[in-house]
C-alpha cells in the first residue's frame, strides 16, 4: 500500500502494478486477444490454423526485428527515420556481383556480414551527426533516408539484383522445429533487446538519457557516446532486416523497406513507448508489432481493402498517443 500525493488516500499495491508497465502490457494483450476473436469469428478455422499464425509470425517478423532498434532510439530521446531506406541500402550492397562473388569465395556468412556492416556504419554515421554534430534527429535521420535510398538505387542501377547463393536463400527460407527462420531471427532479437535494456547499465543509461538529458550527463553519463551507440542499434537491425528479406525475396533492391520506418515508429508507439523519451518496453514493442501484423491478417482474411486497413490503422495510432498523454499526465501528477 502507498498514499497518493493529492488525495491522501492509500493506494492499492494492484492498482499501483496495473498503472505501470504491467497494466500497459495487459491491455495490449486484451487488445490483441480481441482482434483474434474477431478474427477467427469472421474468417473461422482458417484463421486460427498453425498455418495462419506462422504466416502472422512471419510477416511481423522483419518489421518487428527493425522496430526493436527503434525501440531503443526513442526510449534514448531520439528518433530514426532511415532504417527503412537503410535496409534497402544493406540488401543491395550485399547482392551486388562483387559481394557474391566474395561470398562465394569464402563463404555466403560474408553477405550477412557485409550487410550488418552496412547497417552499422548507417546507424554510426546518424550518430555522429546527431550527438557530435548536434543536428536535430528527425533532419540527420531524414537525410540519411533520402541519401541511402538514393545510394541503393546508383549502385543497382535501378534493377532487382537476385542472390544466386543457393546456401544462403536456403538456409534463411528455411525453418527450425517447424518455425520459419525468420521468427526464430526476430525471437532471438527480441530477446536480445529485452535483455539489454532491463538487464544492463547500457539500457538503465537508456531511459536515463531520454527521461532527462542533463541530468543523465550530471549523473556521469556520456551523453554523446551513447546516442551514437544507440543510432548503430537502430543501424545493426536495418542490417539483420535486410537479411531477413533477402532471404524472404532472394532478391535486393533499392525499394526494399519502403515506409518500412513508419511500420516500427507506430509499432513502438502503440507498444507503449513514449514518443518524448525515458519510458518503453521491449514486451510492448513486440505486442504492438503483432497487433498491427495480425491487424493486417485479419483484412487479408476477409478481402478488405488496404485503404480501410490504413484507415483503421492510423485510428489505433491515434488513440495509442492518447493514451500515452493520459498516463502522461497521471504520472506528472503523482
Amino acid at each position: 500500500m502507498t498514499t497518493d500525493i493529492q488525495t491522501g488516500s492509500t493506494v492499492p499495491a494492484w492498482r499501483r502494478a496495473l498503472s505501470g508497465p504491467v497494466g500497459r502490457n495487459l491491455g495490449l494483450v486484451l487488445a490483441l486477444a480481441l482482434i483474434v476473436i474477431i478474427g477467427a469469428a469472421t474468417s473461422g478455422d482458417s484463421f486460427t490454423s498453425v498455418n495462419n499464425v506462422l504466416v502472422i509470425l512471419r510477416q511481423a517478423s522483419i518489421i518487428g526485428v527493425l522496430s526493436i532498434g527503434m525501440t531503443f532510439v526513442i526510449i534514448g530521446g531520439g528518433i530514426d527515420l532511415s532504417v527503412g531506406s537503410v535496409m534497402g541500402l544493406a540488401s543491395v550492397v550485399a547482392t551486388l556481383s562483387v559481394m557474391q562473388n566474395f561470398a562465394d569465395r569464402t563463404h555466403w556468412v560474408m553477405m550477412v556480414v557485409i550487410a550488418l556492416a552496412v547497417g552499422i556504419g548507417a546507424g554510426l554515421i546518424n550518430g555522429v551527426v546527431i550527438a557530435y554534430g548536434k543536428v536535430v534527429a528527425f533532419m540527420a535521420t531524414l537525410a540519411m533516408l533520402v541519401a541511402a535510398r538514393g545510394l541503393a538505387e546508383i549502385l543497382a542501377g535501378r534493377r532487382t539484383l537476385t542472390i544466386d547463393d543457393r546456401g544462403f536463400v536456403k538456409f534463411l527460407s528455411g525453418d527450425f522445429l517447424g518455425v520459419d527462420m525468420l521468427i526464430w531471427i526476430f525471437a532471438f532479437v527480441a530477446g536480445a533487446g529485452w535483455v539489454l535494456l532491463n538487464r544492463t547499465t547500457f539500457g538503465r543509461r537508456t531511459v536515463a538519457l531520454g527521461g532527462n538529458r542533463e541530468a543523465a550527463r550530471l549523473a556521469g553519463i556520456n551523453v554523446k557516446r551513447h546516442t551514437m551507440w544507440l543510432y548503430a542499434i537502430a543501424g545493426l537491425t536495418a542490417g539483420i532486416a535486410a537479411v531477413m528479406i533477402l532471404g524472404r525475396t532472394t532478391a535486393g533492391t533499392s525499394t526494399h523497406g519502403t515506409l518500412a520506418e513508419l511500420d516500427a515508429i507506430a509499432a513502438v508507439v502503440v507498444g507503449g513507448t513514449l514518443l518524448a523519451g525515458g519510458r518503453g518496453t521491449i514486451t510492448g514493442t513486440v505486442f504492438g508489432v503483432l497487433i498491427f501484423a495480425t491487424l493486417s491478417n485479419v483484412f487479408v482474411q476477409n478481402n478488405l481493402s488496404s485503404s480501410v486497413q490504413n484507415i483503421a490503422k492510423g485510428i489505433i495510432i491515434v488513440a495509442a498517443v492518447l493514451l500515452q498523454q493520459r498516463f502522461a499526465r497521471r504520472d506528472a501528477r503523482s
